[in-house]
């Protein structure tokens, strides 16, 4: 195990390299010059050449690049070209706000969709599995920022229950946190049922009910554990999307994370700032990738021989 975890380790560099090297050729080729950004359309094109001299824009991309990715390998992320401010800094202070919503959004899309697709399967065509498939169609069609704006008119504006802008509170977290539930419920509750209602089918399920086996120890015992996997898989792949996509959640209750920031950034081709969110989103994602592998051996021992083997 140790030695496939070194091995998924050293295949993040190439990943973290290929990506960091798009982002930061997209960003060279969109329109914009960060220097005539700062100074302003009235300014004189001496002084716009003498900032782009300072901020090293005029050296060749390929220096820039190595440059810049040998600096961020020692923590050194850039600094803002608006604020001039550290990027790790702000990072810093942005990333708890959209790890928090991404957080308590997963853990309540799990919480509510794994049992209900559990039910819905085996319930197969009951009153409760219609509904709860109709309940996972209607929240996937509805985006983010439109469930945001209508949790914020219900409970913000006319019950008055939580505040409508980040506040400081816990309570500031529980419309966001559901605004990013919608789409993600309706995700778990398909993928758990269609994966029950595969394992269900099975010829060891239904020797266990042979023998005598009661409906709970099948169910939670032999069905739910092979059906993990996949269900697992979603959650790896949600949590990272959570992060990197809360943007538009953010904005709607004008949170102060990740989203908003890069968006600013790339708005004023702020360089330094698309790229150190850019490195820290993707290696998050890499990370939960690796966990998600690592619990695969947990609820699978044929996949740890796997990879004691490798």
């Amino acid at each position: 195990m140790a030695k496939y975890i070194i091995k998924r380790i050293l295949l993040m560099i190439p990943v973290l390299l290929g990506i960091t090297f798009v982002v930061f050729g997209i960003m060279e080729l969109s329109p914009g010059d960060p220097a005539r950004s700062l100074l302003g359309e009235g300014a004189r094109q001496e002084d716009v050449d003498a900032l782009r001299e300072e901020m090293g824009l005029n050296r060749p991309f390929l220096t820039r690049y190595v440059s810049y990715i040998g600096d961020a390998v020692q923590g050194d992320l850039g600094e803002s070209y608006r604020t001039k401010l550290l990027v790790i800094e702000d990072i810093v202070r942005k990333f708890p706000n959209t790890f928090i919503i991404a957080f308590f959004g997963l853990v309540l899309a799990l919480i509510i969709g794994v049992p209900l697709g559990i039910y819905s399967a085996v319930k197969q065509y009951s009153i409760i599995d219609i509904g709860s498939q109709v309940l996972a169609m209607f929240l996937s069609a509805m985006p983010a920022f439109f469930v945001g704006m209508l949790l914020l008119l219900a409970f913000s504006l006319n019950l008055k229950w939580f505040p409508a802008t980040m506040q400081g509170g816990v309570s500031s977290y529980v419309l966001p946190s559901l605004a990013v539930t919608a789409a993600t419920l309706a995700g778990y509750v398909r993928m758990t049922r269609s994966t029950m209602l595969e394992v269900i089918r099975q010829d060891y399920v239904r020797t266990a009910k042979a023998k005598g086996a009661g409906q709970g120890r099948i169910i939670f015992r032999h069905c739910l554990r092979n059906s993990l996997l996949p269900i697992v898989t979603q959650v790896g792949m949600s949590f990272a999307a959570l992060m990197g996509g809360a943007v538009v959640v953010e904005s709607v209750f004008s949170i102060s994370g990740i989203g908003t920031y890069v968006l600013a950034g790339v708005r004023g081709k702020d360089v330094p700032v698309v790229m150190g969110v850019v490195i820290v989103i993707s290696l998050f994602s890499c990370v939960v990738n690796l966990l998600v592998d690592i619990v695969y051996a947990f609820i699978d021992p044929r996949i740890k021989t796997q990879y004691i083997k490798g």
